[in-house]
């Protein structure tokens, strides 16, 4: 079951950079799904050190297709979920992709910075791959802020700015590149916004997706070792974070 809820249009600044087609197309791949929404939210269940609430009700922000709804369904059983995107044709798909999950989706085109929803009403946010697409992160996260319940947790995962930067995201993808960050860069911010974590509730994955200069190639052929954690660049960071 499902509802797609529009927003009143307001003329405001881009919140956003649109995806290019070819981005549109990749967020909809069974290597996107399985290699890289799958494996984070595997990854930030695990770095969660404090109790999850019965039958949550969870906000998926920058939610795209919706093939993120049943793999939280699979980890957290809540009871609702509610997506947010300003994607029109993604929140189409993602309408499909909510039928038949046992709890109710409910859709929100809208932006981040205005989400809609009570305040101190959702106890998890979903955030992955969202914020490197976003212009106004700061305003994001005190949304988050606002309508996560006292003890909510924000579950972060992002790619650095080293990644964004990189020659084949450039060409592949768009975004607003001013907004980048490194992995200590998005940490401080969300810290600064009303949420705390530890250092076991962070990891700094190193995936070979994430390594454009040769996707990991090397390693497989034996030929080279992984840096590791503080002599190489970072290219994720995955944060289970909890509002104060």
């Amino acid at each position: 079951m499902s509802s797609l809820n529009a927003r009143p249009s307001v003329h405001r600044p881009a919140a956003f950079v649109p995806e290019t087609a070819f981005g549109t197309w990749f967020l909809r791949t069974y290597t996107w799904e399985h290699h890289v929404l799958r494996v984070a939210l595997e990854d930030l269940k695990r770095l969660m050190t404090h109790p999850c609430p019965e039958a949550p009700v969870i906000l998926d922000v920058g939610c795209g297709h919706g093939l993120s709804f049943r793999l939280l369904g699979e980890a957290f059983q809540p009871q609702r979920i509610i997506g947010v995107d300003m994607h029109h044709e993604s929140l189409a798909r993602a309408q499909s992709a909510a039928h038949g999950l046992g709890f109710p989706v409910e859709l929100i085109a809208g932006d981040c910075r205005t989400l809609g929803c009570a305040s101190e009403s959702i106890d998890i946010i979903f955030c992955h791959q969202t914020f490197h697409h976003l212009v106004h992160q700061e305003a994001s996260l005190a949304e988050f802020n606002r309508v996560l319940k006292p003890g909510g947790t924000l579950l972060f995962a992002e790619s650095t700015d080293a990644y964004i930067r990189s020659w084949v995201i450039r060409l592949l993808f768009r975004h607003p590149m001013q907004v980048q960050k490194s992995a200590e860069g998005y940490l401080d911010m969300i810290r600064d916004y009303g949420f705390s974590f530890s250092t076991q509730n962070v990891s700094l994955p190193y995936l070979w997706w994430s390594r454009a200069r040769d996707f990991g190639l090397l390693e497989r052929f034996g030929l080279l070792q992984p840096p590791p954690p503080g002599k190489r660049r970072e290219t994720l960071v995955n944060v289970a974070a909890v509002k104060n």
